[in-house]
C-alpha cells in the first residue's frame, strides 16, 4: 500500500485508464493514498495488476479503443462497487512525424486512442456517475481528461497528437456543460501537461532503456521536465470536493511553458 494521506477522496471509487505506468500509475497511487478504491485499467494487464496490488486496488484489462471492452469494464465496476465517482481518461500514445510524413493510419490511431477512448470512457461512465453525491455525499463526481500543452502550441512533429489532444479539450467542455445542464452532479475537466519524465517521454527523446531521471523537489528551472507526481497532484485536486467550482476547463500543468512568449 502507498502511504496514507488526508482522505481527500475517502470512500470514492476511481477508474484510471493507462494506469500501469507513467502518469497513470502516479494518478492511481495519489488517489489511493487519499482514500479512493482505484480500478487500474491498461492493455498491459500484468503491470496493471502489479500497480493494483501495491495500492490495494483492482485491475482490469482495457483497450480504450474497444467499445465492448468499455461496456464490460463498466458492468464489472457496477457489480463490484455499485458505481463510479472518479474517471481519469489518461491512456495515450505519441508518434513523432510531421504532416508530410504522417500516414493516415497513424493519424487515425492517435484519434482512436485519445479522442475515441476518452469519448467511450465518458459515455459509458456517465450512468455509473450520475447523482452519486446522493449516495456517497460530497460535491459530486469528477471526470478528468488528459489533454496536453501540445494542443495549445505549434509543435511541427506531432500533428496527429496535437489534433487528438485538441479534440479532448473541446469535448471536455461539451461534456461538462451537458452534465451540468442535466443536473447529474458530474464535473468534467482536462489537464494539459507539459513535458513530464515518463517512459513515453524518455523513449521519444532518445533515452530508451535508460533509467528515468529523478525530478527533484523545489522550484524547477525554465526548461525542466516535471514529475508524474506533479500531474497526479492536479488529478487529485480536480477529483476532490475542493474543486467543486471548477468545470469545463483545460488547465495547463507545464511550469509556465504556455505562458511564456514564444519567439
Amino acid at each position: 500500500m502507498v502511504g496514507q494521506g488526508n482522505g481527500r477522496v475517502e470512500g470514492r471509487v476511481a477508474l484510471v485508464t493507462g494506469g500501469a505506468m507513467g502518469l497513470g500509475k502516479a494518478d492511481c497511487e495519489a488517489l489511493a493514498r487519499e482514500g479512493a478504491k482505484v480500478i487500474v485499467t491498461d492493455r498491459e494487464v500484468e503491470q496493471a495488476h502489479q500497480v493494483a496490488d501495491s495500492i490495494g486496488g483492482d485491475a482490469m484489462a482495457l483497450d480504450v479503443t474497444d467499445e465492448q471492452q468499455w461496456k464490460d469494464v463498466m458492468h464489472a465496476v457496477e457489480e463490484r462497487h455499485g458505481g463510479l465517482d472518479i474517471l481519469v481518461n489518461n491512456a495515450g500514445n505519441v508518434i513523432f512525424e510531421n504532416i508530410e510524413d504522417c500516414p493516415l493510419d497513424h493519424f487515425k490511431l492517435h484519434l482512436d486512442i485519445h479522442v475515441v477512448g476518452t469519448f467511450l470512457g465518458c459515455k459509458y461512465a456517465l450512468p455509473l456517475m450520475k447523482n452519486r453525491h446522493e449516495k456517497v455525499g460530497g460535491n459530486g463526481s469528477s471526470i478528468v481528461n488528459m489533454a496536453s500543452t501540445a494542443a495549445l502550441m505549434g509543435y511541427p512533429m506531432i500533428p496527429a497528437y496535437t489534433a487528438a489532444k485538441g479534440g479532448i479539450s473541446a469535448m471536455t467542455r461539451s461534456i461538462a456543460v451537458h452534465c451540468q445542464d442535466e443536473g447529474y452532479g458530474i464535473r468534467c475537466n482536462a489537464l494539459a501537461p507539459g513535458g513530464i519524465e515518463t517512459p513515453m517521454v524518455r523513449d521519444i527523446s532518445g533515452r530508451a532503456g535508460e533509467e528515468l531521471m529523478d525530478i527533484p523537489e523545489g522550484p524547477l528551472a525554465t526548461d525542466a521536465l516535471g514529475a508524474p507526481r506533479d500531474i497526479a497532484a492536479c488529478v487529485l485536486f480536480l477529483a476532490s470536493d475542493e474543486a467543486r467550482f471548477i468545470n469545463g476547463v483545460t488547465l495547463p500543468v507545464d511550469n509556465g511553458l504556455d505562458a511564456r512568449p514564444h519567439h
